[in-house]
């Protein structure tokens, strides 16, 4: 697994190399290290074959574990159970997380347990913005209580490329105060800094404790992405943000290459810098964990046993 880092200020690369022999010699090499979770992959379920699966499986070599949200491709009952049916194939790296439209969708603790239980989905994202209905929503309200009951962390995918008719006014991350301070207890992840609302998500993540930030970004926008790993580090909520590649838009070894590269960027300018130790500590976020997602991947048996 190729991973980046700095050292003298010169990019360097190295091996992280992952055993396929079983996981009783695997244990030796996972004790003590940190782990690269991509929180933010998606797959064409539209399309959803072996071609289509091909590079997302070659991409997410490079992480030790993936998060794969599903899309607005077509009828979310049909699109999780494909993401799914792939999700069950590499159950070691992936973990899935169903699509949901509250104001539409069956709503109830026996459909969102279906979700979990029988389709093996440990996650929920959202698409107010393109799907059209606000956070807050009264369905939607009632959707966290049971996502809250049943340990679902909910994902707001409200940025990204936006058509003309999706609503922006449902994109906004302050939308999500009102649903963070009912349901203290959910796990809500506010994707790709929930661009273009930056400031909005900085301030979501710095007074919530269980919301959290997906930062990813586009490894040719190093202007954009210096200005938000700065602001972070500037609100002091490096610690709330999680790292993601947005694949098929970019990839995780490119995005790592991009965040450990920022301040040799910056070497012969004034401008301020962000520590090293505080990118990479967003890079090696144990995701799964903070999420409460931990009981299909390896990794995280080998942890119980080592304790």
């Amino acid at each position: 697994m190729k991973i980046f880092t700095l050292d003298g200020g010169k990019m360097q690369s190295y091996y992280k190399t992952q055993s396929k022999r079983p996981l009783s010699k695997a244990a030796k090499k996972f004790k003590g290290e940190k782990v690269i979770i991509d929180c933010h992959t998606h797959i064409n379920c539209a399309v959803y074959d072996d071609t289509g699966t091909s590079e997302h499986l070659e991409a997410v070599q490079t992480v030790d574990a993936c998060i794969v949200l599903a899309t607005p491709d077509g009828p979310g009952d049909q699109v999780n159970k494909k993401l799914s049916e792939y999700i069950s194939k590499h159950k070691e790296k992936m973990v899935g997380f169903a699509i949901v439209e509250p104001d539409k969708d069956n709503i109830s603790i026996k459909n969102l347990t279906a979700i979990k239980e029988k389709l093996g989905l440990e996650g929920v994202v959202l698409y107010c913005c393109r799907c059209g209905f606000h956070p807050a929503h009264s369905k939607a309200m009632r959707f966290y209580e049971s996502a809250q009951q049943l340990g679902l962390p909910v994902f707001f995918h409200n940025s990204g490329t936006f058509r003309p008719d999706d609503n922006l006014d449902y994109a906004q991350p302050y939308l999500l105060d009102e649903v963070a301070r009912t349901f203290p207890e959910l796990k809500i992840v506010i994707g790709t800094m929930g661009v273009p609302f930056v400031e909005q998500t900085l301030s979501m993540v710095a007074k919530h404790k269980n919301v959290f930030a997906d930062l990813t970004i586009k490894p040719g926008n190093v202007w954009q992405t210096y200005n938000i790993v700065v602001a972070a580090h500037e609100r002091s909520v490096m610690n709330k943000l999680l790292f993601g590649s947005g694949f098929p838009s970019a990839r995780a070894g490119e995005c790592i290459e991009t965040l450990l590269g920022l301040n040799m960027l910056l070497a012969d300018t004034n401008l301020p810098t962000v520590p090293r130790a505080n990118i990479r500590n967003i890079i090696e976020r144990d995701t799964l964990e903070l999420l409460g997602i931990t009981k299909h991947l390896p990794q995280y048996s080998l942890k119980e046993d080592n304790q």
